[in-house]
């Protein structure tokens, strides 16, 4: 169709009620997205000559104007530490896919310093992946300011927001037991910042589970890296170059684990026979890459995750008729698959 006249006035919703024959309240209606929610029915024909009389005249809804009649902006921020992983990818999906029948946008944040975004933009409701140490004093801060939280963190405290707990050291020191079932040669690649004489939780599973089965730790095993795809690429080639190369990679994160199995099939080795490889995280591209990543990690956590944070963000503006901020337990399980399958001590590849 013709867009609107070149006469310089910007569209209004009269004007397209006027041409489409109906009320400014039903043009309101229909061009919010709310058909469908319990409201006053208006019919499909009606609401199309309404999108299309729009469409002419190039009308465009003042969103700003929207958000402070409503008290919404249509949009979520997903504030996520490191896009590439396949963990951040697997959130952003489940969130495009379940916001999108609702309307509303989300909006990704890669950077960690969220707080100093949170305290300039609005948005319905905010997931952040991680919490510094320094940044928890800002999480009631922007609470009691009416900004809707989700958090991931396993140790911070459900005060005016919603966290999500999912308690990694049990479930990676099923990963690493797994992997002992068939093996004793196990590497780790684990980012730098997690190693070291006190270790994170991720990297102490490994050192326990090796000590308890009565293997030595070696640290040319352990392969760090600067927390990025490429770095644990080149920290598993290193590994697996070795004369006596490892037949077992834990790798602290599914994205590490997918360089690994990179790297390893780079090398001519066959993941899964001549070496295996477990992730942790269970990502969607874990489970759709091939070999399929053998990982572990909460059921369900992604789309669990997406409904709450889109819950919270259509839920009653009036914050005294909201849900109460909880806290919510996702516990892990192994998911054994090609790139690390079953295997019994005796077929261990010394």
């Amino acid at each position: 169709m013709a867009k609107a006249s070149t006469t310089g006035v910007r569209p209004t919703i009269r004007m397209v009620a006027e041409l489409a024959g109906v009320s400014t309240a039903t043009v309101s209606y229909v061009l919010s997205g709310r058909r469908g929610d319990g409201g006053p029915g208006v019919s499909d024909p009606t609401a199309e000559k309404v999108k299309a009389a729009a469409e002419r005249l190039g009308y465009r809804p003042n969103q700003a104007a929207r958000a402070i009649r409503t008290g919404r902006t249509n949009t979520v921020i997903l504030s996520l530490t490191m896009l590439s992983d396949p963990w951040s990818l697997s959130v952003i999906e489940a969130v495009q896919k379940a916001a999108g029948p609702l309307g509303i946008t989300p909006m990704i944040l890669g950077d960690a310093d969220w707080v100093k975004v949170l305290g300039t933009h609005n948005a319905d409701a905010v997931f952040v992946d991680a919490v510094r140490p320094d940044q928890r004093g800002a999480l009631r801060k922007l609470a009691e300011h009416g900004t809707t939280l989700v958090v991931f963190d396993e140790e911070v405290a459900a005060d005016g927001f919603d966290v999500i707990r999912s308690i990694a050291g049990p479930g990676c020191r099923m990963a690493v037991e797994h992997l002992l079932h068939g093996h004793r040669r196990i590497a780790c690649l684990t980012p730098a910042t997690a190693a070291g004489t006190s270790g994170g939780t991720r990297y102490r599973a490994y050192t326990e589970a090796l000590e308890q089965a009565g293997i030595a730790e070696r640290e040319d095993y352990v392969g760090l890296f600067d927390g990025t795809s490429a770095g644990a690429y080149a920290a598993a080639t290193r590994v697996l170059s070795m004369p006596d190369r490892p037949t077992a990679i834990y790798a602290t994160t599914d994205y590490a684990a997918v360089s690994a199995i990179n790297a390893a099939q780079r090398l001519g080795l066959s993941v899964g026979t001549d070496v295996d490889i477990i992730g942790v995280g269970n990502t969607v591209e874990g489970e759709r890459m091939s070999p399929s990543l053998s990982t572990v990690g909460p059921v369900d956590f992604f789309d669990k995750l997406a409904r709450l944070l889109l819950r919270r963000a259509t839920g009653p503006a009036d914050t005294t008729a909201a849900e109460e901020p909880d806290i919510l337990d996702f516990p892990w399980h192994l998911f054994v698959r090609e790139s690390a399958p079953h295997r019994s001590a005796a077929t261990r590849l010394y």
